[in-house]
């Protein structure tokens, strides 16, 4: 067995880990048990929605929730995969911009010295204290002077700007060392070969992080369909999600709502998934070696 210098922690399995595992094997198994329930939930038979006592477990798997959604949507004139498209176009160009926005922020507050610098951090910590419903009103009249109702930019720039992400990146960047910037400087390098090549490869568990909360708050994101679009073509999947319980009777729509929170975690939980080796790195712990 192959301990490391300290001779405390192994690196492989080793029976002193014994302990941990009695703690984490059946936490771990507690905590999962909710995502169990909503992929189970979503395949259940009517009858066994509204069983009695509720079963955690299906019997007899079904497709009738999902064909039934689908079917809804024809329905009403716009496909389901209409409402899907608007929903993956929307936040992968929100995330893709809101990841570039906050680190080339992050870096030039971080390592840059200008006028107004502490007054623009200060004005983004600030921004951090404002719940969304705070700023709907300054929002839609922003929109609307643009002129730019019923379009995808009226999704995409309410959202770009993420103080949290901002915030946060820049913690990273500011423990990147200055002697690394000082070298690429004396290179030869410039400003965005730098930020491209030495500061974005270290900063990763906090794109990563921040990639998440921007993909959810777009994802889940109902404002932007019901304030600033009136197109029933330009809403996305999380606002037709959240009409189900009005387009349906409430016993069918117990079944299609099964689906439709499943629909609307599993993006989530797929993308924790893939990052979420780069997540669990604090910012105490910045990718740097």
């Amino acid at each position: 067995m192959a301990f490391n210098r300290s001779g405390t922690n192994p690196r492989g399995f080793h029976r002193s880990q014994i302990k941990f595992y009695i703690f984490l094997i059946p936490f771990a198994a507690f905590m999962v048990l909710p995502i169990v329930y909503i992929i189970n939930h979503a395949f259940k038979p009517l009858d066994e929605l509204y069983a009695f006592p509720p079963r955690f477990f299906v019997n007899n798997p079904t497709l009738e929730n999902f064909k039934n959604l689908f079917q809804l949507a024809e329905s009403s004139g716009i496909p389901l995969t209409r409402y899907l498209f608007n929903s993956l176009f929307v936040t992968l160009i929100v995330v893709v911009l809101s990841i570039a926005l906050s680190t080339l922020a992050g870096y030039a507050l971080s390592k840059k010295k200008f006028k107004g610098k502490v007054a623009l951090l200060e004005i983004n910590n600030a921004a951090l204290m404002f719940v969304p419903i705070a700023v709907m009103i300054p929002r839609f009249l922003t929109i609307s002077f643009i002129g730019i109702e019923d379009t995808y930019l009226a999704h995409v720039l309410p959202l770009i700007a993420m103080p949290v992400g901002l915030f946060l990146v820049k913690q990273f960047i500011d423990q990147v060392p200055d002697s690394l910037i000082e070298a690429a400087v004396i290179d030869g390098a410039s400003d965005f070969t730098i930020y491209r090549k030495v500061v974005l490869p270290l900063i990763r568990p906090a794109i990563a992080t921040a990639a998440i909360l921007a993909f959810q708050l777009v994802w889940n994101d109902l404002e932007t369909s019901t304030l600033y679009t009136t197109s029933e073509n330009m809403r996305t999947l999380a606002f037709f999600m959240n009409t189900l319980a009005g387009q349906t009777n409430v016993v069918v729509g117990q079944g299609m709502a099964a689906v439709a929170s499943l629909i609307m975690f599993l993006p989530n939980l797929i993308l924790f998934i893939i990052l979420q080796s780069k997540v669990m790195n604090t910012m105490a712990h910045s990718g740097l070696k």
